[in-house]
């Protein structure tokens, strides 16, 4: 797998996917409230000034962020 690039990510991001898919299904979290947790994690590191070294890591995840709200990928709209 060391040759497979970013497997640890990939596979957080289907587990948190999938926990807020079944979070809503089960009405525990409301549609509204599952879009909120989306948009705090992309405003978080949309608003991350970079001091870290890694204001394009920071952008490529808000911008990963804002694309799965655009599809609905973590939501099932009703």
């Amino acid at each position: 797998m060391r040759d497979i690039p970013d497997v640890a990510g990939t596979a957080a991001l289907a587990i948190c996917e999938s926990l807020l898919l079944a979070l809503n299904d089960r009405n525990i979290l409301p549609e509204k409230e599952v879009v909120a947790i989306l948009h705090d994690a992309a405003a978080a590191h949309a608003n991350d000034p970079g001091d870290d070294g890694h204001a394009d890591l920071h952008r490529a995840v808000a911008a990963l962020i804002n694309g799965i709200l655009a599809g609905g990928n973590s939501v099932r709209r009703r």
